[in-house]
């Protein structure tokens, strides 16, 4: 059995990716601070702060040894928060750039290479912040990193059949708004199901008419 591996679970793009990975039969686990399933049937929830590398592992490895090697994974661990150049500490900015761009890092090397080993999978960081704001320049620094890392790993797992790609959110998700999460849950099923002649490795959400 395999299926989908979400971390970074919280309750908005969280859950909605993993309702709609669910919905398509899958079986999905999620990792988070909490190891809360977030009401998605038949999801099995694993405890693991993305910044404790060991604690990552470990949950990676105790969410394949039940669901085998993952179909797709999802990295959705950030720390958004507002900080202009010089607020933000060294030490806030480390933490930052270890959930945002390390955690995924880590993910991506400890299970990409089975899945290369395999003949395929998909794996797909949340990316943000399209342009840099100087209001947030530690999540602007760490999903700069993101794109790059997405570069990095398409060359050393795409040619093995490893998708891997980012998708871009570029406002605040809410409910309702044209940043619904279950709006922004359909581009990570629409990357995991494309053709590989026809891999994206970014999709910009930049928002809808609310309905």
């Amino acid at each position: 059995m395999s299926g989908a591996m979400i971390i970074g679970a919280g309750p908005g793009i969280g859950r909605s990716v993993a309702r709609r990975f669910a919905a398509e039969g899958m079986p999905v686990a999620l990792v988070s601070r909490t190891g809360k399933t977030l009401d998605v049937a038949g999801a099995r929830g694993y405890t693991a702060d993305c910044a404790d590398e060991d604690a990552l592992r470990a949950a990676l490895d105790a969410a394949r040894a039940e669901l085998g090697v993952p179909d797709v994974v999802v990295y959705n661990a950030a720390i958004i928060r507002p900080d202009t150049t010089g607020e933000a500490t060294m030490r806030a900015h480390l933490d930052a750039w270890a959930v945002n761009v390390v955690g995924a890092l880590v993910a991506a090397a400890h299970l990409a290479p089975a899945m290369a080993g395999r003949g395929g999978g998909t794996f797909i960081v949340t990316g943000g912040m399209p342009e840099p704001k100087r209001q947030y320049v530690s999540l602007s620094l760490g999903k700069s990193g993101v794109r790059t890392l997405v570069t990095l790993l398409d060359q050393e797992y795409g040619p093995s059949g490893v998708h891997v790609a980012s998708v871009t959110v570029a406002g605040p998700v809410a409910p309702g708004t044209p940043f619904d999460p279950d709006d922004i849950a359909g581009h990570y099923w629409r990357l995991h199901t494309q053709p590989r002649d026809r891999w994206q490795h970014e999709v910009l959400h930049a928002g809808r008419p609310a309905a």
